[in-house]
């Protein structure tokens, strides 16, 4: 005889995700701060990053080199409101401070190292320190 067994739905993790998220109005990430989004690429001089800030004005951008770590932030503020006679129905953009911050594996030289931005991409060419030839100790 073929032996009975007891389905328990809340032990199925399907389940359990679907009344997780049963009550949820707005499933998407709704308010979250967004990461600012990089591309490096190496010359044979520096390096150079491209990163998308859109909505930004320069003047709210803030890029910090340290030795070989860059910090870049940034203020997005929110745009002209619509009016009393609009009704706002969903809000999906982030409107406050992103910050992201990177090591690169030399030091760098922010005094030649050079930040653009046009049409919210900003572009940094950063310059590597000269390797400095190490000095040999006599022994007395």
């Amino acid at each position: 005889m073929a032996s009975l067994q007891i389905y328990d739905p809340f032990a199925d993790a399907a389940v359990d995700a679907l009344f997780r998220n049963f009550f949820r109005t707005d499933r998407g990430e709704r308010g979250t701060p967004r990461s600012i989004l990089l591309d490096v690429a190496e010359t044979d001089n520096g390096y150079i990053v491209q990163s998308e800030l859109p909505g930004v004005t320069k003047d709210d951008i803030h890029v910090a080199i340290e030795g070989n770590q860059v910090t870049i932030a940034a203020e997005v503020k929110r745009g002209a409101e619509l009016g009393d006679a609009a009704r706002t129905i969903r809000t999906e953009r982030y409107y406050g401070n992103v910050y992201r911050s990177f090591t690169l594996p030399v030091e760098l030289d922010e005094s030649t190292s050079e930040a653009k931005y046009d049409n919210g991409l900003l572009t940094l060419k950063l310059v590597k320190k000269p390797a400095v030839a190490g000095r040999k100790l006599t022994i007395q």
